[in-house]
């Protein structure tokens, strides 16, 4: 593998798009707006990011960040192209805060462009021994919560902000003996007044391990432990270790990826990413990155669990988007067990099940739903059975309806749920 660090831009300009892409390769290494007297060829040689390719695509008539710039006012076609650029790795070496500022971060501020947007990232293997990557993974979480063929089935507290620790654990308690899996803090649940982390732990910890202690299945639950101080995380993520917890939910784009750093390599818990915040980055089609650029970044820090959309989501993203994001995280970056367990979720219930399953060929992930396990109309635990019997029927090419008509918690849910545009029922 090449010792570069390659880049792929997909640039939107009404000049030159190999221009622009020399221009980021100069203005992201070497080069300013006029010669330097050190800038030397020997220099430059060194360290000086170059352009590999460039790959021009269909022009448009309209652009990508509308006519309100005095340099796009004008009526013209506007240049579209993918470039790639090699950053050397003299230049970058393997901190993670670097690529970033180096590769990505200040792309964005240069003149021209009518759109840019990040589309690839490929890294040489020094990234691979300099990075921890996921200390459980997909295999780890199979194995804590003693699943396997199928997946892992969880579900989120519900309200997401508001019930007391009492009232978390008996909702607890209804979901583990339903038969659920995993159960998560809402990312929004950190450590409010009327309900403080630790009070949380000690209210549903002791529904858990009882639960364990009489059926020998530990039902993995992963509470909200993020802080933007890094050591008050520490003592968060300790106080659920100490209670005979296994997992933790961090918001990564609200710690950073220094925290996280600090975080993984003194963890004991399964880390559970959640994204929240990706989609400001990501949500104009020629501005910001993809995700499997981004999901690098937090790969290499080591998140155990990535949660990601679903189909037929209940937010912005489409099916397709959602299938580019569970492929990347399927991908190995530098060996085969440093992929996290794909996370599917955002308005999911039974009823997607047979088109997600259609769609990625695998039981390799965690089926996250909130209301359409918590809102069934015969109770949670109903709605645990539910998501395992429409994933029954899913897998063995049964349709749903057939399979509702001798189980009752599915049939409710279809009908509950289903409506027209339900994929799958």
């Amino acid at each position: 593998m090449s010792d570069d660090i390659v880049l792929t831009y997909r640039i939107e300009t009404p000049g030159s798009v190999e221009g622009l892409a020399r221009k980021i390769a100069s203005d992201q290494s070497t080069g300013t707006f006029v010669p330097l007297p050190g800038e030397t060829p020997e220099l430059k040689a060194r360290v000086a990011a170059r352009v590999v390719d460039v790959r021009m695509l269909e022009p448009v008539a309209e652009p990508a960040f509308g006519r309100t710039h005095d340099d796009l006012a004008e009526p013209r076609s506007f240049n579209c192209g993918e470039a790639d650029i090699a950053f050397p790795m003299e230049a970058v070496g393997t901190d993670l805060a670097a690529l970033m500022t180096i590769a990505i971060g200040g792309t964005f501020s240069i003149k021209g462009f009518s759109g840019i947007r990040v589309t690839g990232l490929t890294l040489p293997d020094a990234f691979g021994r300099a990075w921890p990557g996921p200390q459980f993974g997909i295999e780890g979480s199979k194995r804590l919560t003693g699943v396997s063929g199928r997946p892992i089935v969880g579900t989120i507290v519900k309200p997401a902000l508001g019930l007391r620790p009492p009232e978390s654990a008996a909702m607890v308690r209804e979901l583990v003996e339903a038969g659920v899996d995993f159960i998560k803090d809402d990312e929004k649940l950190m450590s409010p007044a009327y309900s403080p982390l630790a009070e949380r732990v000690k209210a549903i910890m002791p529904v858990v391990l009882d639960h364990e202690q009489r059926t020998g299945k530990k039902v993995m639950v992963a509470f909200g432990i993020t802080a933007t101080d890094p050591d008050e995380m520490m003592r968060n993520h300790d106080l659920v270790l100490a209670a005979g917890g296994n997992a933790a939910v961090v918001n990564i784009n609200s710690i950073g990826m220094g925290a996280m750093a600090f975080l993984r390599r003194r963890s004991g818990l399964v880390l559970h990413a959640h994204r929240n915040g990706w989609d400001i980055l990501t949500r104009h089609p020629s501005l910001g990155l993809d995700f499997s650029v981004y999901q690098t970044f937090w790969r290499l820090l080591g998140v155990d669990q990535f949660q990601i959309n679903g189909i037929a989501a209940k937010y912005w993203e489409p099916d397709a988007s959602f299938l580019r994001s569970y492929h990347a995280l399927r991908r190995p970056l530098f060996r085969p067990d440093d992929r996290p367990l794909p996370v599917v979720g955002s308005g999911q219930w039974g009823g997607q099940a047979p088109a997600t399953y259609a769609a990625v060929r695998s039981t390799d992930l965690l089926y996250l739903c909130g209301g359409g396990v918590v809102s069934h109309p015969m109770g949670p635990a109903a709605g645990v059975r539910a998501v395992r019997q429409a994933w029954e029927a899913a897998v063995a090419g049964i349709d749903l309806a057939a399979h509702a008509a001798d189980h009752p918690e599915l049939a409710a849910s279809l009908e509950a749920f289903g409506g027209a545009d339900a994929k799958g029922a």
